[in-house]
């Protein structure tokens, strides 16, 4: 599908059709009826809520934070936040204390965080550890690897992540000029995948601790005018070194780029690096 394809109002009709915001409504009656701006209800706060997928006809599971003080008119900013494997659409948003939703509050954005059709979807990145950057064996042995039916749920990933987004920023009349993307983990993996994908969507990225990139085909050219904010933790074995060789790489091709190691594993480094990714959105509104 075209990158032209996805965007415009159009979508909630052509490819999913939200359910209303408590969740209730059954999947059946939504199909019957497309929602209308007198139907919707554009809550503020905490939110779980789930839309039709049109695709494949399931109801997706998506959380929503929209800031408490909005006042129902101006255009906010909005992050898609793309979840690690293991985890879910609601699991970033309650770690740490809610770190997410306050500084989502505090700075005034619309969080969504999909689920990603499945689990392990991985938003359309087929790379998994150990092919992390400068891995570029491992990559092509996996790619090489993929079956049809992992292709189709890779494609699938990819489109509901953007369809959850869509779904969103019709609704709350998000600014699509200042529409962010970040992930942590397989998150992360996403994230380099969609930059690539649809480079004109994204005001600024922020891939955290997963740098899922096939050097040798990563179309590295497409996301060159993307301010990029990158961060690991000294702890990640897993994936710190190809974060340090990646970050080498991008400062010498000269990317708009910014690169940052905490002194946190792979999982406590998420809510370490938040405060400082949100700097950077608010650097690049």
């Amino acid at each position: 599908m075209s990158k032209r394809s996805l965007r415009g109002p159009g979508l909630l009709l052509c490819l999913a059709i939200a359910l209303g915001a408590t969740g209730t409504a059954t999947a059946q009656a939504a199909a019957q009826v497309a929602p209308t701006p007198s139907m919707v209800a554009r809550a503020t706060g905490d939110q779980q809520r789930q839309y039709l997928f049109a695709p494949t006809g399931q109801p997706m599971p998506y959380r929503l934070y929209v800031p408490k003080t909005w006042d129902g008119r101006s255009a906010l900013p909005i992050v898609l936040f793309l979840h690690g494997a293991g985890a879910n659409e609601r699991t970033y948003l309650d770690i740490a204390d809610g770190m997410l939703r306050n500084l989502a509050e505090k700075h005034g954005y619309i969080i969504v965080s999909p689920l990603g059709f499945a689990p392990l979807g991985a938003y359309g990145n087929p790379l998994r550890l150990p092919a992390v950057f400068g891995e570029s064996t491992v990559a092509e042995s996996q790619i090489a690897a993929l079956t049809p039916q992992k292709r189709r749920e890779l494609a699938l990933s990819e489109l509901e992540v953007i369809t959850a987004l869509e779904v969103v920023t019709e609704e709350y009349g998000a600014d699509r000029s200042r529409t962010y993307l970040a992930g942590h983990s397989m998150g992360s993996g996403g994230v380099w995948h969609l930059a690539a994908r649809y480079p004109d969507r994204w005001r600024a990225i922020a891939p955290m601790s997963g740098p899922f990139v096939e050097a040798k085909t990563y179309p590295f050219e497409l996301i060159r005018p993307l301010p990029i904010f990158m961060t690991e933790g000294t702890g990640a074995t897993p994936s710190l070194a190809g974060s340090r060789a990646m970050a080498m790489f991008m400062r010498e091709q000269k990317f708009d780029f910014q690169y940052v190691e905490v002194d946190g594993n792979h999982g406590s480094m998420v809510p370490m690096v938040w405060p400082a990714v949100f700097d950077f959105f608010d650097a690049h509104r």
